[in-house]
């Protein structure tokens, strides 16, 4: 019996860690195993996901017995009585990337000339939609807004703040109970900010079919699948069957959730500062330091205003977008106050050299002269 439950164990932990040479894997939080399955032939298979909170739907499914990801289709929960809605900005047009179901597209909300940024986003339907929570799904390597405020507007109640302004940590945030048609949502952001899906739950529409993922299984074959990731994830994977087609499809009972021991959290500048978190995501700055206190990182800003930010600006306190630097020490010509190059160090050294050179010159002008003088014996 030890020797099984050894043996058992081995292939677990094998398993994961065949997986985690993919470095798709790390951008997953959570897995479940698909194993015994009832199959003789190749079979599609349904594994619910209505016990998860999923806020992104990008999965991975990997067959364990070829260590190669296979295709899958995910089916959204259906719901019905669902209210459109309108999204709007003033800051930015292209709203309609926020709202289409699409990880690899975003509205774009650039910095001002100067100071933080804001935005300000409308959502607007006939009917008032019920919610309790707001997900800001942001594009990958982007931080989080720094703060979130959320609003509400009736005819006859007038506005309503829901979630006062807050230090947004997380993707989704969430707040009491509200009812409206009219909703207002508030960000402030020290870095260019890229939400993928805007996404206000309806929790007064009735869902009548609950997300499940659907792919090919082989028999006698084991699988795992990768879930709650923290960005957008992209992988090769073979032609893919008909996984939308109701007929011949096996429906499994739910699936326990593992702890994916490989994820780590997307970290594009490999400062061991979350992205989501980082005050400068595209420059290492384990400090964060801040000295403005204006929410971007010293190292992602540009405090003389050339054009180049700190961490790549060999002057960061004097504009000089040439980057001239003349002795080669990595200090801009406009703020080095003392030249690495000894000449310039030293300025009389180059008319010694010369004085030098002629008081040789003339020693040998001047020995020439006298063996001439003299003559052969």
């Amino acid at each position: 019996m030890p020797s099984k439950i050894f043996v058992i164990i081995t292939s677990l932990v094998f398993g994961q860690l065949a997986s985690a040479a993919s470095p798709e894997i790390s951008a997953f939080r959570q897995f479940k195993d698909v194993d015994q399955l009832p199959i003789s032939v190749p079979t599609v298979v349904e594994v619910p996901f209505d016990q998860e909170f999923v806020e992104r739907f990008d999965f991975a499914v990997l067959d364990k017995s070829t260590d190669a990801f296979q295709p899958y289709y995910f089916k959204q929960k259906t719901l019905t009585n669902q209210i459109v809605f309108t999204v709007s900005s003033d800051n930015n047009s292209n709203t309609s990337s926020m709202v289409d179901g699409n990880f690899q597209t975003y509205t774009e909300f650039l910095l001002p000339a100067e100071g933080p940024g804001s935005a300000q986003i409308m959502i607007n339907s006939q009917s008032p939609i019920t919610s309790s929570s707001l997900s800001a799904l942001l594009d990958n390597y982007v931080a989080l807004p720094n703060t979130v405020e959320i609003q509400t507007f009736d005819s006859n109640a007038g506005y309503k703040t829901v979630l006062a302004k807050t230090s947004m940590l997380v993707e989704t945030v969430r707040f009491p109970k509200t009812s409206a048609s009219q909703w207002f949502i508030n960000f402030t952001y020290s870095q260019p900010l890229r939400i993928a899906e805007l996404r206000l739950a309806q929790e007064n529409a009735v869902q009548v079919k609950a997300d499940a993922l659907r792919f090919l299984a082989q028999p006698n074959r084991e699988y795992q699948i990768y879930f709650d990731s923290d960005r957008w994830v992209s992988m090769t994977v073979g032609e893919s069957a008909n996984l939308t087609s109701d007929q011949d499809v096996l429906k499994i009972g739910s699936l326990f959730s593992q702890r994916n021991q490989f994820f780590v959290r997307a970290d594009i500048d490999g400062d061991n500062i979350p992205d989501v978190n980082d005050n400068c995501v595209s420059e290492a700055n384990t400090d964060q330091a801040d000295i403005n206190a204006n929410g971007r990182g010293d190292a992602c800003d540009d405090f003389d205003r050339d054009g180049l930010i700190n961490s790549q600006d060999n002057c960061p306190d004097q504009p000089n977008n040439g980057q001239q630097d003349t002795d080669s020490d990595k200090i801009g010509d406009a703020c080095d106050n003392e030249e690495s190059r000894l000449t310039e160090r030293l300025p009389w050294l180059p008319w010694l050299g010369i004085g030098f050179a002629a008081i040789v010159l003339i020693v040998m002008f001047v020995t020439a002269l006298k063996s001439g003088i003299k003559g052969p014996e």
